[in-house]
Order: structure tokens, then C-alpha cells, then sequence
């Protein structure tokens, strides 16, 4: 393929750029920026503004909301959002479960959700991991019997992102304890206030409050809230990780925190009174940086062109995997930049997902260890990097 977009594809990026850094609220992008968003005011905010443009789910059956857009114009657009600092929409609902109830749901059921998915009148979170299924989640624990017209929930799940805000929660449980682990696994739809639902918030070392443990006793939900059949939830969930790790390369994020980097750093004084930017050492590390992102970005461009005729590729193991490393190192580098400014952690806010720092340091700085401590996570959600080594062997390497 030719690495050049064609004319029609610039001006569709000149579209997308122009609608996201005039409709969406500069004052809003700028928090977006510092990782100061308002939790969940903002995210609503800016998906209703992108909903109304048909920007929302572009990704989705077209009869949903979607888009019918090629895959070069779908990773465009996941670039201009990250390079004019637009949040991302709410992942469990335009990623996960919107998906997975237009593939699997019955039309009653895409007509009860998926208008207010795409709209977020309903926020989702996910209900997967337990304390004992990471990894291995076919190992789930949580039960559903069936009671007459309900099913009968109980169980714990760990790690639930965002959880606090959440309306509803798709939830993997066993319904069938008798037969191979990943055959008696079933998806249910509920919401967060059912009598029985208990979450508690968990601590993480940034000092933020993201994720939550959640626990399920005796809960009743409907039989009509089951997606698509009972014990075919692996099914679904398989299709569900797929769509989660798609983009999640974020190719535009990393390049807007190297841009960063190099503005902070000519503001940044050294030990012999040179701007910081002007040590070689750095100055290699910034220039090694920005060559590894032009590479993940020339393959993001190959895996989407040999993706257009709609087969998943494995080769986009290969963007998960070093994509979330120079997340990683891009945060690292902003962290070592502001130095010791970076280090002040007191007066986080536990009601805010990534905290909140009201102390004396510059405003740039203040974030700096806690973000780079909070993106620690990135090679792991998604498919751990040992998980994406694997299918890298096997279905790319043919090993």
C-alpha cells in the first residue's frame, strides 16, 4: 500500500478536525489535556455533542448510529480525537456492550438499549474479572440460576472500571456449572440499584478510586435482560474483547504527550542552567521516542488497510503491544521532566476516577507520578502484554 492519504481522506480529516476543536468545548478539551475531566459530567457532555453529529459510534450497524465509513476513516477519526484532546467515549458502552447487543440482542432488546447506549442515558461498566478469573476468565465463579421467570445472582467481580457512575452492568455468570468452563457462561443486563448489588470502592496506588469490587447477593434479574441465548456468553464476551482492543494502539495520545514533553522541557531549567531540552541525553531519548510512534503509526496504517474487507488481524496484537509500552515510556518521560515537582501527591480527591492534586507545584507537574503510576495498567486491560505475546507467536509468527 501507499502510506499517503488520498485527497478525500484529508478533507474528511479537515471535517473531523474542524467539528471536534469547534463543537467540542474548549475548556472541556483543556481537562481533557491535564487529565482533570469532570467525572461523569464531561464524558456526557461530549457524547451527547458527538452523538447528535453521528460521531459517537461510527463503528456500530449504521441502523444503530454507525457510520459506514472505510478503515482508514475510522483510524482518522480515532487520531483527530486524540490529537485535539477529545475524551474517548465511555468504552463499555460504544466498545463493549453496544456491539454486543447489536450482534447478539434481539430486536426488542436493541430498541430497549442501544439508543440510550450510543446517547449515554445509560452509563454501563463491566461486570468480568473476579478476585480468582483475571486472566483466566472462563473460571468465573459468579452463578445465575434460573428462578422462574428471573435468574438468581451470586457472586463477586473486581476491577470494575468506573463502576461508581455506572447505571447498569453486563455481567458474565455461570449458569451451568456441569459442563466445560467456557460452554455454561452467560451475559446478563441489570441495573447497579437492584436490590442485592453492593460496590465498594478500591484504592489504587495513583490515589484515585477507578475500579471497585462489586457483589451480587441474591439478586434478581429478569430473564429478558439475558443477551442472545443462555450459556453462550463466551461467545459473546470473545466478541466483546475484540472490539475493546481495537484503537487501543493510541497512536494520537502518545504523540500529543511527546509533543508535550518537548514544550515542557525548553521550560524546564538544568543543573548547569541550560534548558533541558537542550541536554543530548534527553534530547536522544525524546528523537528515539518519536521514531518508535512513527513506526507503531506506519504499522496502525498496514493493519488497517489489510483489515478493510472486515477479517479481524492478528497483527494488531502487534499495536496493543508496543502501543501501550510507549504509553507507558511517554508517560515516564513527563514524570522524569518535571523531576521532583512531580512527586506531591497529597490532597487527592477519592471521589475523582484518576484523584485530584491541590498542592504547590506547577500545574503541569502536578499529575505527573500519579499518571505515570495509573498508566502502569495499560499493558495489562485489554489482554495482558503475555496474552498478546502468545497470539503474536501463534497466529502472526506461525510459531
Amino acid at each position: 500500500m501507499h502510506l499517503k492519504f488520498s485527497s478525500s481522506e484529508e478533507a474528511f480529516r479537515d471535517e473531523l478536525r474542524t467539528f471536534f476543536t469547534t463543537a467540542i468545548p474548549k475548556d472541556l478539551r483543556e481537562r481533557s489535556a491535564a487529565g482533570k475531566l469532570n467525572y461523569p459530567e464531561d464524558i456526557v457532555t461530549t457524547t451527547r455533542i458527538m452523538n447528535e453529529a453521528g460521531y459517537a459510534v461510527p463503528h456500530w450497524p449504521t441502523e444503530w448510529g454507525g457510520q459506514d465509513w472505510t478503515p482508514i476513516q475510522h483510524h482518522i477519526y480515532r487520531e483527530e480525537m486524540s490529537l485535539a484532546s477529545v475524551p474517548d467515549m465511555l468504552p463499555f458502552n460504544a466498545g463493549m456492550i453496544g456491539p454486543v447487543i447489536a450482534q447478539f440482542g434481539s430486536q426488542e432488546m436493541k430498541e430497549r438499549f442501544l439508543p440510550k447506549t450510543a446517547n449515554l442515558d445509560i452509563w454501563w461498566c463491566q461486570g468480568f474479572s473476579e478476585p480468582e478469573a483475571g486472566s483466566d476468565l472462563a473460571s468465573l465463579k459468579t452463578r445465575a440460576v434460573r428462578d422462574g421467570d428471573h435468574y438468581v445472582v451470586n457472586g463477586q467481580k473486581t476491577w470494575t472500571t468506573l463502576g461508581q457512575f455506572a447505571d447498569w452492568i453486563f455481567c458474565l455468570c455461570r449458569t451451568d456449572p456441569d459442563v466445560k468452563k467456557q460452554a455454561g457462561i452467560s451475559m446478563l443486563l441489570f441495573p447497579m440499584d437492584t436490590p442485592g448489588v453492593e460496590l465498594r470502592p478500591i484504592q489504587l496506588i495513583d490515589g484515585g478510586y477507578e475500579v471497585n469490587e462489586v457483589f451480587f447477593n441474591d439478586v434478581r434479574v429478569p430473564v429478558d435482560n439475558l443477551v442472545g441465548e443462555e450459556n453462550q456468553g463466551w461467545t459473546q464476551a470473545k466478541f466483546l474483547l475484540g472490539n475493546e482492543r481495537s484503537g487501543i494502539a493510541r497512536v494520537g495520545y502518545t504523540k500529543t504527550k511527546l509533543a508535550r514533553a518537548k514544550e515542557l522541557a525548553r521550560e524546564v531549567t538544568a543543573a548547569d542552567g541550560k534548558p533541558l531540552i537542550e541536554d543530548p541525553f534527553l534530547a536522544a531519548r525524546l528523537a528515539e521516542l518519536e521514531n518508535e510512534v512513527l513506526a507503531l503509526e506506519l504499522t496502525q496504517l498496514r493493519v488497517v488497510a489489510s483489515s478493510a474487507d472486515g477479517k479481524p488481524n492478528p497483527a494488531s496484537s502487534l499495536l496493543k503491544l508496543r502501543g501501550s509500552q510507549l504509553q507507558q515510556e511517554a508517560m515516564e518521560l513527563l514524570a522524569d521532566i518535571a523531576g521532583p515537582d512531580s512527586l506531591p501527591v497529597a490532597g487527592l480527591d477519592p471521589a475523582a476516577p484518576n484523584g485530584s492534586a491541590d498542592i504547590e507545584a506547577p500545574e503541569w507537574a502536578q499529575l505527573s507520578v500519579p499518571t505515570y503510576l495509573n498508566y502502569r495498567k495499560v499493558t495489562i486491560y485489554g489482554g495482558s502484554s503475555e496474552v498478546q505475546r502468545q497470539i503474536i507467536d501463534k497466529a502472526v509468527l506461525g510459531l
